[in-house]
């Protein structure tokens, strides 16, 4: 479920207009979606921030988003609105390449059926993908896609 709002960027380094993908920098399941993810965002849409992150929490408090329903991957649209759950999972699809993009017809499917899935998944991430000490450190090619490092 997409949510509008105007605040605008607090950031020197975000803008209105861009699309960061807010994600569990300690769980390795996130951490490999991050990195398909790069690897199929050939227009570089996106930038990325850890929730654990300074720049994670202020747009997650700015936003008024509940962390306790949703602490695994957020998508905000800068100016627009932001994605939870299966819906920023799918908002993400629509912008990568190829038939990745196809994806995000599953929005077809029921909103709560798509975020029992979702919610089931991100509830057993750490038990099947495992977790790290701490967030990924991107590669230095990277870092500029990365907020608050």
């Amino acid at each position: 479920m997409s949510q509008d709002l105007n605040p605008m960027p607090t950031e020197a380094n975000i803008a209105y207009g861009d699309k960061i993908i807010l994600f569990d920098g300690v769980c390795n399941l996130c951490n490999n979606a991050i990195n398909f993810i790069i690897t199929h965002d050939k227009h570089k849409a996106f930038k990325f921030a850890p929730l654990q992150s300074t720049i994670g929490k202020q747009l997650i408090k700015e936003r008024g988003i509940d962390t306790t329903q949703v602490d695994s991957i957020i998508l905000v649209d800068v100016g627009s609105a932001y994605y939870l759950k299966s819906d920023a999972a799918l908002e993400i699809a629509k912008d990568l390449d190829g038939a990745y993009s196809y994806l995000s017809y599953l929005k077809v499917f029921p909103f709560g059926l798509r975020n029992k899935v979702y919610d089931y998944i991100a509830k057993n991430r750490y038990k099947w993908y495992g977790k790290k000490d701490s967030c990924m450190m991107p590669t230095p090619e990277l870092k500029s896609r990365f907020l608050d490092f």
